[in-house]
């Protein structure tokens, strides 16, 4: 079974502006009386790929 994933521009950069405790909790730190940082860094990640490559996508009328 192939499970390999084709992600087109997969090596470009982009840069995120995280807090040092977004950048500790996606790297595994817990922060158990405040879970909110690391939903707030996902949701940083998320929002520049889709405005940077998912935007790309569609066509435009």
């Amino acid at each position: 079974m192939n499970t390999s994933v084709r992600i087109p521009q997969g090596d470009d950069t982009v840069k995120i502006e995280l807090t040092v405790k977004e950048a500790m909790a996606l790297a595994g730190a817990k922060f158990p009386n405040n879970h909110s940082i690391e939903i707030s860094a996902r949701k940083k990640i998320n929002s520049v790929i889709e405005d940077h490559y998912i935007e790309e996508q569609r066509p435009v009328n």
